[in-house]
Formats: structure tokens, sequence, C-alpha cells
């Protein structure tokens, strides 16, 4: 047995299969993926994400330090709850995780991804010499993710009878990347499915309750399936798949997150992306393939992509899937800089695909061209 978060039992209850994901007992589907998707797509869904990692940073250092930690800049955040997402480097560039980072009252809050828990405080440790900060984790802490086109609505009302019509007012009119603390409640507004929606970060005690609300409401619950099947079609990356210690950010779709200015600032990793930043063209760069003959883009299959002097150069699908929404394959690949073409060996045969832009679909629309 895993770890279980405090929404185990509702799970069960829910009908959920269960699996292993990063050492926690998860919810992978409970009736239907296909139906999930389309739930959070058309209506609204609830993800239990309590399984991530909730570490708040307070002490007189500590935006210095993540100013020091992290490749994008936590001074662009001016206001109580005001968000960003960025990469946590090591020194050779690579990505250590990904992670949203709050400013809170007291403070700043990270949310990191539970597979990279330890290695993650483990380098956060490292790196506290010489700053006067914090680090303190909140496992008596849930996340629940309430994402889809009538989310933020269904929130604002559960909101209004646990705290007040000002408070309600306060989420439902929350900007993209943003969050309002309420007592022991956070919620924010930085989904991974390409649909509007909040994250709710309350006492564990408190959980299930809200959870019971949500579905009574007629949001659905959803499982990892889904949510790895809506964040794919978003284009967004998921960790150890699409980046990891050993790839740059700027080869995995991630170099808006880099905050360049101002020149002074010294993040861990600059000097190493500012020379592969001069190198540019010798790096891969990770971009969405569709394909829309029969068949799925599958994580680890060849990509054989024709470059401007005729020349072959192999890439690989780092994400795939079959995209629910769209009725036909996805992928985000990392290939050559430059790529002309590009076919995915499918079993021996060469199926030709068209690169795009990663993110296929936002607000239940395909979104590329």
């Amino acid at each position: 047995m895993g770890q279980q978060t405090a929404l185990y039992a509702k799970h069960l209850e829910a009908g959920a299969r269960i699996v292993d994901f990063g050492g926690w007992d998860m919810p992978i589907q409970y009736q239907s993926l296909i139906e999930e998707h389309t739930a959070v797509r058309q209506q609204a869904g609830v993800f239990d994400v309590s399984h991530m990692t909730i570490v708040d940073i307070e002490g007189a250092d500590a935006e210095p330090w993540l100013r020091h930690l992290l490749a994008n800049d936590v001074a662009r955040l001016k206001a109580t709850g005001d968000a960003l997402y960025t990469g946590m480097l090591n020194d050779a560039g690579g990505v250590i995780d990904d992670l949203i980072v709050y400013r809170m009252n007291a403070g700043f809050r990270l949310v990191v991804n539970c597979a990279t828990r330890e290695k993650d405080l483990a380098w956060m440790q490292s790196q506290q010499a010489g700053y006067t900060v914090t680090l303190t984790e909140r496992p008596a802490l849930a996340i629940l993710a309430v994402q889809g086109p009538k989310a933020i609505d269904i929130v604002a009302q559960i909101i209004n009878q646990r705290f007040s019509d000002e408070d309600s007012s306060r989420v439902s009119g929350l900007k993209n990347f943003a969050g309002v603390e309420l007592e022991q409640w956070f919620v924010a507004r930085t989904g991974y499915t390409g649909e509007n929606g909040v994250e709710i970060m309350l006492p564990n005690l408190e959980a299930p309750q809200i959870w019971d609300q949500l579905l009574a409401a007629g949001v659905k619950p959803i499982g990892l399936g889904a949510r790895d099947t809506l964040r794919l079609e978003a284009g967004m990356n998921l960790y150890g798949h699409d980046m990891d210690e050993n790839i740059s950010p700027l080869s995995a779709n991630m170099a808006w997150t880099i905050a360049w200015e101002p020149a002074e600032r010294d993040f861990i990793g600059r000097q190493a992306l500012t020379e592969q930043r001069h190198a540019a063209d010798a790096l891969p760069v990770l971009k969405g393939l569709v394909m829309e003959e029969r068949g799925v883009l599958r994580e680890g299959l060849r990509v054989e992509c024709t470059m401007s002097d005729g020349s072959t150069q192999d890439g690989v699908i780092t994400s795939g899937t079959f995209s629910p929404t769209l009725k036909h394959g996805i992928a985000l690949a990392r290939i050559p800089a430059g790529a002309e073409q590009c076919a995915v060996d499918i079993r021996g045969k060469l199926v030709p695909v068209r690169v795009v832009k990663p993110g296929f679909v936002r607000h239940g629309k395909k979104v590329f061209s």
C-alpha cells in the first residue's frame, strides 16, 4: 500500500480504480476516461491532487532566495495571491522540477510534484546557506482542482456558503495565475487542463465534505487518466516525460518561464542557459504533433524529421495520446530545430504527422491550424 490522501475513502466510494502514482494510491479512473474527459471539457470535474507537495517559504530572505533558486523571477509577483510557473534548475541548466509559486501574506508557497518531493526538498535545503529562510511542508493540506466551464461558478457558490458573498465574488473574479487567501483556505486559478477552474488548498479534515458538496452540485470525479489526456490536449508538460534533470528548459518549450531581466539576477543555471541560448540552433525543441490517420501516438516512438538540406534526423515522442476532443492522435515530441517535415515510426511504418506549436485544445476548441 502506498500513501493515501484524505480523500482515499471517497475515491473508493465513487468506484475508482486505484493505481500507484509516485508512491501514492491514486484514482486512475472512476467509470469511463472518455466520459470524465468530456465532463471537464463541457461542464466541470474535480481532481484530487493532494499528493502534490506544498512548501511554504518564509523569512527575511524569502524573496532573494527564491530569486536565486528559480529561473522565473518572484519579484514579478506584486500582490498577495499572484502566481507564476517556473523551472527549478541545476547548475547545468537541467530541470530538477517544474512548479507553481504563489506570493502569500506571510511569504511564498510552492507546489511541487509528488514524485520529485525528496530530491526537491534536499536541493532546496542545500541552497539555504547564507539566507535567512525557513521551509515548511504542509502535509495537513489537501488540494482539489476543479476545472471546466461551470467550475468557477460552482466553487463560488460553495465559498459563499462557507465564507461570505464578498469572498465568493473574489473567487468569481479571479484572473489567471492569481489566488485569494480565505482563513486556512487558499483558492487559486492556475489550471492544467485548458479550461477555466480553480485549485482549492484546504485542511485535510474539510476536504471530504467539500468533495461531497462538489459532487452534489454536479461536478464529476476525474482520475489521473483523464488528467493526462486533458493536459496533453492543452499542450502542458509532465515532469519525467517532457523534461527532467538532463533536459534544458529551452528544449522543453519552457523558454517563456525564464526571466532574463534584470541581467544582474544570478539564478541557478543561468550561466549554462546563456551558453545554450547562444547555440540555440543545436538544441532540439519540443513541438506538437498531429496525426489524423488512424492510430495512436505513444511516448517513446521515433520521429524521423527531414531537414532543409534534405538530410534526416531523429526525434522522439515524449507524451502522446488519442485526443478525446479532436478524435485523432496528438503528441509532444522533442525534434531537431529547423525540421521541415516529420513522420512517426509506428511498427516499422513511417506515418506523416503535422508539426504544430504545443497546445491543441483550449476551452473545448481546436487551437492549431
